[in-house]
């Protein structure tokens, strides 16, 4: 359980605070009306119509070209944000392709190097093949003829 301190302090940050000398309702400094009593609407001054689909005279033509000036500036922001969208898939489309321009040519790159690597791995090893293979030939053939001496030396003492 809270102190009773704690509890008037929290009742004291939720209640409404309101300067002196304004009303609750004064947005503009307009003193707020009690519209409880025959006061409450003046006749003539109602722009709400008696009859559904009926219109006040006056009130009409300034709907009418608050409506227009509206429409008008609803247009104005739709053909702006249209352009301005436009203009951003233009941009994400010249960057998407810029960016799958390059990665080709990076992968382009990699694989030519790779291809060259390859190449220059199997020369290098076709080489040692070649040379290990001309050694193992001059060696057999140094043998052969070891083998025919030998041959010969032994028809000759026996």
């Amino acid at each position: 359980m809270e102190p009773p301190r704690r509890k008037r302090l929290r009742r004291a940050a939720k209640a409404p605070v309101e300067a002196p000398g304004m009303a609750a309702n004064d947005f503009w400094g307009q003193e707020r009306r009690d519209l409880s009593g025959p006061e409450a609407v003046p006749e003539g001054n109602n722009p709400v119509p008696d009859k559904p689909g009926e219109s006040s005279p006056s009130a009409g033509t300034f709907e009418d070209d608050v409506g227009n000036e509206v429409q008008k500036m609803l247009e104005r922001l739709g053909v702006d944000i249209k352009q301005a969208l436009l203009t951003k898939r233009k941009m994400f489309e010249m960057g998407t392709k810029a960016s799958i321009k390059i990665t080709n040519e990076t992968i382009e790159h990699v694989w030519k190097l790779q291809q060259e690597q390859r190449q220059n791995l199997h020369r290098k090893y076709s080489q040692q093949f070649l040379t290990l293979f001309r050694e193992w030939n001059v060696d057999m053939q140094k043998a052969q003829k070891q083998q025919e001496k030998l041959a010969g030396y032994r028809k000759v003492t026996s």
